[in-house]
């Protein structure tokens, strides 16, 4: 089994309850809230350690227990693993996922800042997930050696993700229609300024309010979009086109960036990227995307 850090089942319930409590301040869905909510509230009733259940039945112990589900499971294991919540940083406007990608031997400024912003990686496990699937080779051409030394030391970190690749290969994406569309309203409220904004704590040493956040939904797939913090839109000054969205996937959170083309076929147009030759298609033949509905699914867990 995987060691785990000291974490109390309070701290446990407490993270996840200030996750419902931002989500709620930055006008996430009702039932999204309430799911975090309910999920802390089941922690704080348990009769024996979470680090226990971990220890004795992994994730899938976690994921039995009443009002928990699949993907705060794997959020509850994240915090019991490395002891950090990723989610819970970017909502307080305090995510830095380049230094920690920087802590792992082999990774270092430069790497860090590619992995984050062409791959999307922002944890451990991400990284873990893309030196097995061939990611770091193709994408960041790093050699064997390197990569097998960033394996070999996430192992030792975290242990194995179990299966996570090989799961990957068969998930279906949102489509870029509508990762699109998440994109148009997220900068078409942020110019209006019908969007809640936060502090990140990255460049920006007076602390102000001034990224704008928003939480929206098509059909079941929960969506949060932020423009992109990172050194390298800074310094390209795309901070304000560059948008970042985070959806469920996997029974986890995971990523994508939208940008303007800058040249080919597409230049001047909204992508997705790594997903141009989609994006082609999408302008050819245009989806209509699923609209955001206030429907409540049964079973509805985040």
């Amino acid at each position: 089994m995987n060691s785990t850090v000291m974490l109390s089942n309070a701290s446990a319930a407490s993270r996840l309850e200030e996750v419902a409590q931002l989500l709620e301040d930055q006008g996430a869905n009702s039932f999204r809230v309430a799911a975090y909510n309910r999920a802390a509230a089941t922690i704080r009733e348990l009769d024996r350690p979470l680090e226990e259940i971990v220890r004795a039945e992994g994730l899938a112990g976690l994921d039995k227990l009443p009002g928990v589900g699949e993907t705060i499971a794997r959020l509850i294991h994240q915090m019991l693993i490395t002891g950090r919540l990723p989610m819970l940083d970017r909502l307080r406007g305090e995510s830095d996922p380049i230094t920690l990608l920087r802590s792992v031997p082999g990774i270092g400024k430069v790497i860090a800042e590619r992995a984050h912003d062409e791959l999307g990686i922002e944890t451990l496990e991400e990284l873990e997930v893309a030196a097995h699937d061939g990611r770091l080779a193709r994408g960041l051409k790093l050699g064997e050696k390197r990569i097998k030394g960033i394996r070999d030391s996430l192992a030792s970190r975290l242990g194995s993700i179990r299966r996570l690749t090989a799961a990957s290969k068969g998930h279906a994406q949102p489509t870029v229609s509508e990762i699109l569309d998440v994109d148009r309203e997220y900068r078409q409220k942020s110019d209006r300024g019908m969007l809640p904004m936060i502090a990140p704590r990255r460049f920006n040493p007076e602390h102000q309010k001034w990224l704008p956040i928003l939480h929206t939904r098509r059909g079941n797939t929960h969506y949060t979009a932020l423009f992109s913090n990172t050194p390298r839109a800074h310094e390209l000054n795309k901070t304000f086109d560059w948008v970042v969205v985070y959806y469920d996937g996997l029974g986890r959170e995971r990523q994508c960036t939208v940008i303007t083309a800058m040249y080919g076929p597409l230049a001047g147009r909204r992508i997705v990227r790594g997903r141009e030759d989609e994006c082609i298609y999408h302008y050819i033949h245009p989806i209509i995307p699923v609209q955001p509905t206030k429907k409540v699914y049964d079973g509805f867990s985040i």
